[in-house]
């Protein structure tokens, strides 16, 4: 290969002893860059390892690990207090200040020290190939210049672009021969620049707008949209829409037995004279729309000869493409129920500790077309790897030729950044569950597309009684080709086969011959709605949202992009969930009534461009012209600034009382005047009795509240529920005007001076009770189990559950007890059902909503009864290593047998004292009983009963016993008193609660 001209120079340099200059490479993240490394030995020399970059005596390599630098809004240009109101509206800076991105400071420091080297004269951007790449090294490289007066003096060092689309090191060496000018990239960089500019003022501003309009009536109602996750929820809106708008229809389908002199067969009925009806779509040639009709056919037919024609032809199905992550993360959705954001988290784990997957987040789907060799090499590490379940395909591919070039596996013009996911050279070892799984999903793919294709026989037959026919399709395996891979090797095991009439062999009918029918049956069936969106159909929907868009030049620029990438879509999913617009039910993804809210607004204000996916394809043709030089950088940010502003300004101008929007009437009446409640955008009211319930008249009694009462949107359920009981809760999601989230009960309480209902949060005061004496009733009060001190009932009461006897009733007027566990701590809301846990086992379920008042982080705790310290406290569950544990290699297995068949164990004779250490240790007292294993004696059964138990029971019990009976001595809390059956267990009056433990061993065998 030709050397690169640096090369010469550099050695130019040294034989004349003037200077030794060297190049800065920076790639996208480490497995890059060791691939450069490895590709430039041969030609650059030894790279020494240091522990951030690699140098030579030309080249120093160092990586990123993606975004290093973000944007922001210079401070002189972005308030901090009142950035939520209409007053600071909009923030369109004139130019973006750059903040390291937090979890990767050091990283940055790295990069950039090396890039302000003295010795390091110029710069390589070896990023991956594409608008993102391009981001990451520019903005690296601007972060690295210098301030002076407040200004960013560039870092003035020259800079190339390596360009790859294939990792093998000959292509690496044909890609440093191949350098582009910075002059090349400079269409590309601004396009990136100005995609993330974009995004910037487009989101936040739309953000604070839309959260300002929300936020006028008093408190903080968070309401966030941007390009990408405002259009994926609109998506799922709108399916929810036409699935509340669904009317469901009844129609009959009619199924018959045909009995031929070789057996029996079944059969549909269709209309063969059907064309499809473009206005309905439920019509279909197999459907009857009444009853009548259908019993008509059944009728006519039962009893009846059929003529019978049938064609058979063999059809082929080719395997799926090579997975990216997007369809990766479908896949794992659909076979496990992996959530896109865990199947990222597995692939990314495969990558970068177990090195088993190539880069997982690309959204290509073909490899470079110089990957055959590595292909095959990949093939023979499966053959040779022990993997029972996949090395005997990979040695059939090898022995039968299978790995050879084809255009739907390399691809150059299908690879973009990055190529399809494959299995690396490295044979994974220590995998989870979980990621076995993933990988077993992505080499199966990898050895499929390499097969043939498998072969069917399709035969259609059609029987025709009395004038009307009958469908029967069959659909044999022939060859399974790459299904063998999946174990799919017999007729029954066809994807596609249908109950009754596919995936089996049709049996045969004579030339000529007339078969009978035999039993005829009408099925009544009703239409169903569209199903809900999964995780894998919302990204199938993500990726090929351009679809949706009907301009030609827009729907051309989206057709490779989609809304968002595979690198962000399963966290723009976890976003929307968050941000509590989706609620994730089993695999079904629902919109909450604060996502239709946020739809009703931007439908109302005018401003659903940020709902449509027209806007990313916009976006996407200008860039693409901007790439190419056919639009400046400066007009497409002038038309962002411009729609910004509009968007703003239709927020702030907005006058009506309310935003237009299909809105619902309640069932529960008005608590003041048993009228009609209605809702609007802001709120739900009374309308009055006489209102008509679609009328829109507002004329009521003036009983209303708030749809959205600290940030947090009703659902129409809790709305009836909040009603009918006067009372909710308690509920999750509330923010504080300050934006920190709580939780609390809502109560309808009637204000004296209004003569009317209001809206409050109840926080709970079961004080009250105890500091007036009023007596509190639990008679119709279902008991949650028993105390653990006193063994008196356990209620639901204000914002605790209590103890009977810690507050005054009638039978009790003064309390003697204190146990009180609140029903939210540190917003965790807990159930009756947990609570009931906590006094019969000790312990509740591991609850995951606790919120640190000191951290604000989320955090798991079982919630347990302490005896010791007398009150409920967290239990945490063991820390689990975050790595799964390695497998022990075989020939490292105790008793592993060798090849002469006799067992081999580590011989190396251990030092006398380690041997001596050992003996002592084989002939020490051998441990306590196992849990549950303890049998107690006489005395101690007399308390605790007979059953074997174990030690730390013992402990419980015997202290749910003393507090029970009151044993522990009023002035001194330490010491407890022995009652009758306690005093042979202590041998004593009295002993002090840390003899307890101590003296229960006798009685234990």
């Amino acid at each position: 290969m030709r050397v690169p001209v640096c090369v010469h120079v550099r050695m130019r340099a040294r034989e004349t002893g003037l200077y030794e200059m060297k190049t800065l490479v920076i790639a996208e993240k480490p497995s890059v860059a060791q691939d450069i490394v490895r590709a430039l030995t041969p030609i650059a020399g030894k790279f020494e390892k240091h522990e951030d970059h690699f140098e030579s005596e030309t080249y120093v390599v160092t990586s990123a690990v993606g975004h290093l630098v973000e944007i922001q809004a210079p401070e002189k240009f972005d308030v901090k207090r009142g950035k939520w109101s209409f007053a600071h509206l909009p923030v369109i800076p004139p130019y973006f200040d750059l903040k390291p991105v937090d979890k990767t400071k050091t990283r940055l420091n790295a990069v950039v020290k090396q890039a302000k080297r003295k010795d390091v004269s110029a710069l390589i951007n070896a990023c991956d190939a594409g608008r993102e790449g391009e981001l990451i090294f520019r903005l690296i490289e601007q972060y690295a210049g210098s301030q002076k007066a407040g200004q960013t003096v560039p870092l003035g060092k020259p800079v190339q672009r390596l360009w790859l689309q294939s990792m093998t090191p000959q292509a690496i060496r044909d890609g440093f021969d191949k350098l582009r000018s910075n002059q090349q990239m400079q269409g590309l960089a601004d396009a990136a620049r100005s995609r993330s500019e974009a995004d910037w003022l487009v989101g936040i501003n739309g953000t604070r707008a839309m959260t300002a309009f929300n936020s006028r009536d008093g408190g903080f109602f968070l309401t966030t949209v941007g390009r990408v996750q405002t259009p994926t929820l609109a998506v799922v809106v709108v399916r929810e829409e036409q699935i509340r708008k669904f009317i469901s229809r009844d129609y009959w389908e009619v199924h018959a037995q045909f009995d031929a002199i070789a057996g029996s067969y079944p059969g549909k009925w269709f209309n063969p004279a059907w064309k499809k009806d473009v206005e309905d779509a439920e019509k279909k040639a197999d459907r009857v729309w009444s009853a009548a009709e259908a019993q008509a056919i059944v009728q006519k037919v039962q009893g009846a000869k059929a003529t019978v024609t049938e064609e058979a032809k063999p059809t082929t199905q080719a395997s799926p493409l090579l997975f990216d992550l997007t369809s990766l993360q479908r896949e794992a959705n659909g076979k496990f129920g992996f959530s896109a954001k865990t199947t990222l988290s597995l692939a990314q784990s495969l990558y970068e500790r177990h090195k088993a997957l190539t880069y997982p987040r690309t959204d290509s789907r073909a490899l470079p077309e110089d990957y055959l060799p590595v292909a095959k090499d990949t093939f023979n590490m499966l053959a040779d790897s022990g993997m029972k379940h996949l090395a005997p395909h990979a040695l059939m591919a090898l022995n039968n030729g299978y790995i050879k070039p084809s255009k739907r596996i390399f691809d150059n013009a299908k690879v973009s950044d990055h190529f399809g996911i494959i299995p690396t050279l490295q044979a994974p070892s220590g995998l989870s569950d979980a990621e076995q799984k993933l990988y077993d999903l992505v080499v199966r793919r990898f050895m499929a597309v390499f097969f043939p294709s498998a072969e069917y026989m399709v035969t259609t037959r059609i029987s025709t009684a009395a004038g009307h026919s009958f469908k029967t399709e069959g659909k044999v395996l022939v060859k399974p080709g790459w299904l063998a891979i999946y174990g799919k090797e017999a007729a029954d095991e066809v994807d596609d086969a249908k109950e009754g009439d596919k995936g089996q062999n049709l049996v045969a009918v004579a030339a000529g011959e007339q078969v009978g029918v035999g039993a005829v049956e009408s099925k009544p069936l009703k239409t169903r709605p569209p199903a809900r969106y999964s995780e894998a159909t919302l990204l199938g929907a993500m990726e090929g949202a351009g679809k949706m868009v009907d301009d030609d030049e827009l729907r051309e620029a989206m057709q490779e992009k989609g809304l968002g990438t595979p690198a962000t879509r399963a966290a723009i999913i976890e976003g929307l969930i968050n941000e509590k617009y989706i609620l994730r039910d089993g695999r079904e993804m629902i919109p909450t009534a604060k996502a239709f809210l946020l739809m009703t607004l931007l439908r109302g204000l005018g401003v659903e461009e940020l709902s449509k996916p027209e806007l990313t394809g916009e976006w996407e043709y200008k860039l693409s012209q901007m790439e190419q030089g056919k639009l400046s950088r400066e007009d497409f940010m002038r038309q962002i600034a411009d729609m910004t502003e509009h968007i703003v300004k239709k927020a702030k101008e907005y006058d009506r009382d309310t935003i237009p929007g299909d809105y619902a009437t309640l069932s529960t009446p008005c608590p003041t005047c048993g009228g009609i409640v209605k809702e609007n955008y802001r709120r739900y009211a009374c309308v009055g009795k006489d209102a008509a319930a679609d009328d829109t008249a507002t004329t009521g009694c003036g009983f209303s509240f708030g749809k959205t009462p600290a940030g947090r949107t009703f659902e129409q359920s809790e709305v009836e529920q909040f009603l009918r009981d006067k009372k909710i809760g308690p509920l999750e999601g509330f923010r504080s005007k300050a934006g920190w989230p709580f939780t609390s009960e809502i109560a309808l309480k009637y204000n004296e001076e209004e003569k009317n209902w209001k809206l409050e949060f109840d926080f709970g005061n079961d004080k009250k009770n105890e500091e007036t004496g009023e007596i509190v009733d639990f008679a119709g009060s279902e008991s949650l189990g028993a105390c653990p001190k006193c063994g008196g009932a356990v209620h639901e009461h204000g914002s605790n559950y209590v103890c009977e006897k810690a507050v005054p009733t009638e039978g009790q007027p003064t309390p003697t007890c204190n146990f009180k566990s609140g029903k939210i701590v540190l917003q965790q809301v807990v159930e009756r059902e947990q609570i009931a846990k906590l006094l019969s086992d000790g312990k509740t379920d591991l609850l995951d909503k606790f919120v640190s008042n000191r951290t604000r982080r989320a955090f798991k705790a079982f919630l347990a009864w302490n005896a010791e310290e007398d009150k409920v406290v967290f239990e945490f569950e063991p820390r689990k290593s975050k790595f799964p544990p390695r497998k022990t290699p075989a020939k490292f297995a105790a008793g592993a047998k060798t090849a002469a068949g006799k067992t081999t164990t580590k011989s190396a004779k251990a030092p006398a004292k380690k041997a001596a250490a050992k003996k002592t240790a084989a002939t020490k007292t051998p441990r306590k009983a196992a849990v549950g294993t303890l049998t107690p004696s006489a005395d101690l059964a007399a308390v605790i009963g007979t059953e074997k138990v174990a030690r730390t029971e013992v402990v419980k019990k015997l202290w749910d016993y003393i507090k029970a009976q009151g044993l522990q001595d009023p002035t001194n809390k330490r010491a407890i008193n022995a009652d009758a059956k306690l005093k042979p267990v202590f041998g004593k009056d009295q002993i002090t609660m840390f003899e307890l433990a101590g003296l229960i061993g006798k009685h234990l065998s």
